[in-house]
């Protein structure tokens, strides 16, 4: 009796084990059904969160589609800017694709609905940062209101950093409008400036610019890019007054609530004695190209490789960050009515070349964990020497689409090297 009641008793406390074991693989099965499903769509997730949040992909703006209230009346009567100069545009060979057209046509560059509308489709395409060309000429600001007016006045500004690259280029009479001064190439303005006028463009750049919440910053310092060290050394009267007129800066910069000031220099060519020289004695944080500049062969492949290679030849002459640049295009005719075929980047320009050259630069950016990811593109709006993310009639959205893909990781999904 007392045998029975032991076996039927371990008989009903096995029964009980074996439906909790089964109702725990039961929920254990449905739990790793649910998180196969899942995974992939999670994984995708974080990669896409993960690949853009370290690189800062910032696009030059040039500001000179608006009318400018001290020189605009002499430059550009028409009141519209550069438009007027971009719109005269002329083909000079067959399948010379010009005059540019913007998809979203003539629109005013100092219009903050205008930039509310770059600010969404910049950063919906993984550019994160407007790096502003900024002018001082005639003892004081010029083209400046596509920045104050229409960025900073734009609601959805927080969306993105920006900065200024102070371009102190001479300018000749018959640079920005060759219709209405043709052949005369006498000097307009000239880029250098001197201490007096320095020291209002650091008050000014300070207090109006560095500021502001979103100015773009590398390691809390604001960053300051300068496209002459030539003309920053002439103005000032020579490389050893330019240093301490940067020195100056750095010390107002600091009295400003910053830690320090990043002095970026822009390069035009390969390294040599001289300028390594004034990188040196400068103070330079960092270096960077406006665009892959000269020479200008026709065949894009050829302009990026040329880039690439002058890319590490900079980086074994400097101990300073190189920040690599893609280039989109190169097409100043509207400009240069002299201009023909051999003046102009066109074999092989295309979206997807452009992509695969942006991707050597992400790689570039991802061998280097040490220095931050900047990657400069040339441009977001430069209509006027064939360079532009902004969609057009002929290519659309393809240029964008391009730099979101390969920021998200999407172009090269083979680990691509470089």
């Amino acid at each position: 009796m007392n045998v029975q009641f032991k076996i039927n008793q371990t008989f009903s406390i096995m029964q009980t084990h074996i439906k909790h074991f089964n109702f725990y693989r039961n929920l254990f099965a449905v739990v790793a059904a649910m998180l196969l499903i899942t995974y992939p769509a999670i994984s995708q997730q974080k990669k896409a969160l993960s690949s853009n949040k370290d690189y800062h992909v910032a696009a030059y703006i040039w500001p000179s589609c608006h009318h400018d209230a001290r020189f605009g009346d002499m430059l550009w009567p028409e009141k519209t800017g550069e438009w007027e100069i971009i719109k005269k545009g002329t083909p000079r060979f067959e399948g010379h694709y010009q005059p540019k057209m913007p998809l979203w046509g003539y629109e005013l560059d100092d219009d903050p609905k205008v930039m509310e509308k770059w600010i969404d489709a910049a950063t919906d395409h993984g550019v994160n940062v407007f790096i502003f060309d900024w002018y001082w000429f005639g003892d004081g600001p010029f083209l400046e209101s596509s920045l104050n007016n229409g960025f900073l006045k734009a609601k959805n500004n927080e969306k993105m950093d920006f900065y200024l690259m102070w371009a102190n280029h001479d300018v000749k009479r018959n640079y920005w409008n060759v219709h209405d001064y043709k052949d005369d190439t006498s000097q307009l303005w000239d880029g250098a400036v001197d201490l007096k006028n320095f020291k209002i463009i650091v008050d000014r750049v300070i207090n109006q610019y560095f500021k502001k919440p979103n100015y773009f910053k590398i390691d809390g310092n604001p960053v300051f890019s300068i496209f002459s060290r030539d003309n920053l050394i002439e103005g000032l009267g020579s490389i050893e007054e330019a240093r301490k007129a940067l020195d100056y800066f750095r010390a107002e910069t600091k009295k400003a609530g910053f830690a320090d000031l990043h002095v970026q220099l822009v390069m035009h060519g390969g390294p040599n004695k001289n300028v390594l020289e004034q990188i040196e004695k400068l103070g330079a944080n960092s270096i960077t190209e406006y665009n892959w500049g000269a020479p200008h062969p026709e065949d894009y492949l050829q302009w990026g490789a040329l880039a690439i290679d002058r890319l590490h030849e900079w980086e074994s002459h400097v101990s300073i960050p190189f920040f690599p640049n893609a280039s989109i295009g190169w097409d100043d005719s509207p400009r240069f009515p002299h201009k023909g075929k051999e003046h102009v980047v066109h074999y092989n320009a295309s979206p997807e070349s452009f992509a695969a050259f942006l991707q050597k630069t992400k790689e570039y950016c991802d061998q280097r964990p040490e220095q931050p990811a900047l990657i400069t593109l040339f441009s977001w709006n430069e209509w006027i020497e064939g360079s532009y993310l902004l969609p057009d009639m002929k290519y659309g959205f393809q240029y964008l689409d391009a730099v979101k893909r390969v920021m998200n990781g999407e172009f090269e999904q083979y680990g691509g090297k470089e």
